[in-house]
């Protein structure tokens, strides 16, 4: 079996899908994007098909290394990311090929469905109430949402006061016993989210979510340091390497690689496992679309310190038989490969140019760049 052509197809409203056809009539999918960063994923994507075209797509491992290795520089949100599409759309072939799922592939399923979260929002805390309120009625066991606007190195009392009212009535709405997740996204710093942190513990958030940026895991660690609470991060690390420093250091207990960016899903099963010898949990991140939410789920059906997983979509408009959630699980699929079908037709309408980009955010008063 050889691989004879590569697309990359993007979509609304952000997405990219990575088709890959072989000489013998099998296709396989993955997702291969950087946010806000899709057209320049596509030429790396582009920059590997000397390497792909030719060969025979179930030698997963050894064609990763190649694509990695290869390269003088290595890693990195574009080149990893154009990575690990290619590398899922190889596992959907070589599942196809074989008549089974991924995860029989990787030792076998562990668990016999899948728990899934879901976003709340809402700018006041009314507002925010009624969004969780829509998730618990679902059946959701689990529900994440963020910080409101932006913020300095430091704030006043009042920003830390608004915070904690909206994840307030979030967490009234939800009840006791439905686990919620914080995402702080990285855009606090580390002083004031230690500050934030203390004034939402009486809250008991299952995780609080990258409380600052990852380039520093020291001053992570400071923050896991200062609070009883659980830290989750990952979204922005890069293959194993990426998250060395994180679990030696145990600064988190909770990691989420995310299989469209870290490397793939064999390189999300090895960060799972590193994760598992220091006794964290794995959550992979996932606002992307249907094909990564496939994968993550192949992958999640297979690890044991498997926490939830995030989403977006189930595939409605994508997919031609979408995932189902019930109770806020996801039965393991059972179709091989990685158990989906692109609705080809239907996604024509929503082809684009892969223009879209991430916000910019500015501060008001002196027009200095805030991050998002």
């Amino acid at each position: 079996m050889k691989i004879t052509k590569i697309e990359l197809i993007h979509v609304r409203p952000r997405w990219s899908f990575l088709k890959m056809t072989t000489d013998e009539g099998l296709v396989g999918w993955g997702e291969a994007i950087v946010e806000g960063r899709s057209r320049t994923v596509e030429m790396a994507v582009k920059e590997l098909e000397p390497v792909l075209i030719g060969q025979d797509p179930r030698r997963i491992e050894h064609l990763w290394q190649s694509m990695y290795r290869g390269a003088f520089y290595r890693g990195g949100p574009v080149l990893t990311s154009a990575i690990s599409g290619v590398e899922q759309a190889m596992w959907d072939i070589l599942g196809k090929s074989l008549g089974v799922p991924v995860y029989q592939l990787l030792g076998g399923a562990v668990r016999d469905r899948v728990r899934i979260y879901c976003h709340v929002g809402g700018g006041t805390p009314e507002e925010a109430r009624q969004s969780a309120k829509a998730a618990a009625e679902k059946g959701f066991t689990m529900v994440k949402t963020g910080l409101n606007g932006k913020a300095r190195l430091t704030e006043p009392p009042s920003f830390i006061r608004q915070q904690v009212e909206r994840i307030a009535a979030i967490r009234e709405a939800i009840g006791p016993d439905c686990e919620l997740g914080i995402d702080f996204h990285g855009k606090i710093a580390p002083a004031l989210a230690i500050q934030l942190i203390k004034e939402l513990e009486y809250l008991k958030p299952a995780y609080i979510e990258e409380p600052c940026l990852p380039e520093n895991v020291d001053a992570l660690l400071q923050i896991a340091r200062s609070t009883h609470l659980p830290i989750a991060t990952g979204e922005r690390l890069f293959t194993k390497w990426g998250f060395r420093e994180v679990l030696e250091k145990q600064a988190a207990a909770i990691v989420q690689p995310d299989l469209a960016h870290c490397g793939g899903i064999l390189e999300g099963k090895k960060i799972a496992a590193m994760a598992e010898t220091y006794f964290a949990a794995i959550a992979p991140h996932n606002p992307l679309g249907p094909v990564n939410l496939a994968a993550s789920i192949q992958l999640d059906a297979c690890v044991p310190n498997f926490l939830a997983q995030e989403h977006v979509t189930l595939g409605e408009g994508y997919l031609r038989r979408p995932f189902e959630a019930k109770g806020g699980y996801i039965e393991l699929p059972t179709a091989p490969g990685l158990g989906i079908e692109i609705d080809e037709e239907a996604i024509q309408e929503k082809i684009y140019s892969g223009d879209w980009d991430t916000p910019r955010w500015f501060h008001d008063d002196d027009g200095s760049v805030a991050d998002w």
